[in-house]
């Protein structure tokens, strides 16, 4: 026999070396383990540590958009401004070089290129209209001091009596011609809540006076001279208080819309506290004092379109005044007969106007436009028979004049395009920003 010897193989020896490390790697050791862990914690440490950075950088980028979206503002508005504006603020808007800053303390970077040192705002064109053009920046106040005058002349044919056929009046022919002025001077303050959104209040008080000449020219003495007849009145008017938001952001050739809605308060002395002399129980009768106020209080929303177009800005604006009636009303009259009380509901008031702005250099401007009202019957007592509706126009134009970068002087000048509108109304007005 052959004696047995045992023989092995290359491949033998390599796979018995791979089941020996299997076995190893199957049984870690503790050390292994805790480098394991240690290494895990460093990565969530890190990945931390990176969303902490993408967080403070996503909430940079939003502060830059925000601001970015500022200066797009301010640029919308000092475009705006140059070419309409009118109400004085276009001074204290923000400029285009401003300054954009991280909160992680990075340095200031500039935001647009800013002016040349030689270069001037441009002038705002003339205010024209009530309502201003531009919306008063955020933080901003502007005082507005104004002064306004208001002519007008008509000749009245009043018939006191009654006709039984035609062209024979049973009575009195009231002929009168009046004349009559008013002076109203106005401070206004206008603050800007945000870019957007601004709140005003306006406080007039006014001076009227009415010249009248009457003629009886159906009865009494025919030697009798004219009877001649001035009334005054004087004190503080109603009180207005609007906020006003711009719905858009606007741009060159791009419209800037801007919702308004004005409260009206009957604060001035109104038309049955004035003293008078009693024609009639219903209809009233001859006034010893003018009014200052309306006596009845109004609210008014609005709507104004500015579509800037070099080198011009044209604008326009719809609104409706809705009169509050007022119950159990009288006359301030020295009578013994006993006055019934009565109902007053004024009619609404429509109203629109439109124009155009256009600047002339850097420190004047020049506006022209058109404004009319459309005024509702009155009713007495539910009845509006003895009422008819009034059409006031007046074709206005305006000139605008920077004296500084925080203050303009504004004139405006109104012509009666209707037979009840006031012949002539000039208005000026010194806005000032602070």
């Amino acid at each position: 026999m052959f004696p047995t010897r045992s023989v092995r193989s290359p491949g033998g020896a390599l796979a018995m070396c791979l089941l020996a490390g299997t076995a190893w790697a199957a049984e870690p050791t503790a050390e292994s383990v805790e480098q394991a862990a240690s290494r895990l914690e460093s990565l969530q440490r890190e990945i931390t540590l990176q969303a902490q950075r993408l967080e403070s950088l996503r909430q940079a980028m939003a502060q830059e958009q925000r601001r970015l979206d500022e200066v797009r503002q301010a640029l919308g508005l000092e475009v705006l401004g140059a070419q309409r504006g009118g109400s004085g603020q276009g001074a204290g808007a923000q400029q285009p070089a401003q300054v954009a800053q991280s909160d992680a303390g990075a340095a200031p970077q500039p935001v647009g290129q800013a002016p040349s040192g030689e270069a001037r705002p441009a002038a705002q064109v003339a205010q024209i209209f009530e309502q201003p053009g531009v919306l008063t920046p955020r933080g901003k106040f502007v005082l507005e001091p104004s002064l306004q005058y208001a002519y007008s002349s008509n000749n009245r044919v009043a018939l006191v009596g009654y006709t039984i056929i035609p062209a024979i009046t049973i009575g009195v022919i009231d002929v009168r011609e009046v004349k009559r002025n008013t002076f109203t001077a106005a401070l206004t303050g206008r603050y800007g809540l945000t870019n957007r959104l601004e709140l005003e209040a306006r406080i007039p008080y006014s001076y009227r006076s009415d010249d009248s000449i009457n003629t009886d020219v159906s009865g009494g003495n025919p030697n009798e001279p004219p009877a001649f007849k001035g009334v005054s009145g004087r004190g503080i008017g109603d009180i207005e208080l609007t906020a006003r938001y711009q719905f858009n952001e606007g741009g060159l050739d791009k419209p800037y819309y801007i919702g308004s809605l004005r409260y009206k308060s009957r604060t001035g002395r109104d038309p049955f506290e004035v003293r008078s002399t009693l024609a009639n129980a219903r209809f009233g009768g001859f006034q010893d004092e003018l009014p200052t106020g309306s006596g009845f209080q109004g609210l008014q929303p609005a709507l104004t379109v500015l579509y800037p177009s070099d080198p011009a800005v044209f604008f326009g604006t719809i609104s409706y005044l809705h009169n509050f009636g007022r119950s159990g009303l009288t006359y301030n009259a020295a009578t013994s007969a006993p006055q019934e009380p009565f109902d007053v509901k004024p009619g609404g008031v429509f109203g629109f106007n439109f124009g155009m702005g256009l600047a002339l250099n850097e420190k004047s401007s020049f506006s022209l436009g058109y404004d009319h009202s459309s005024v509702g019957r009155t009713k007495i007592n539910g009845d509006g028979s003895q009422s008819v509706r009034v059409q006031l126009g007046t074709l206005v134009l305006g000139y605008s004049y920077r004296l500084s970068p925080e203050r303009s002087l504004n004139v405006s000048l109104g012509v009666g395009a209707t037979r009840d509108t006031p012949d002539i109304t000039l208005t000026v007005r010194m806005p000032i920003t602070f």
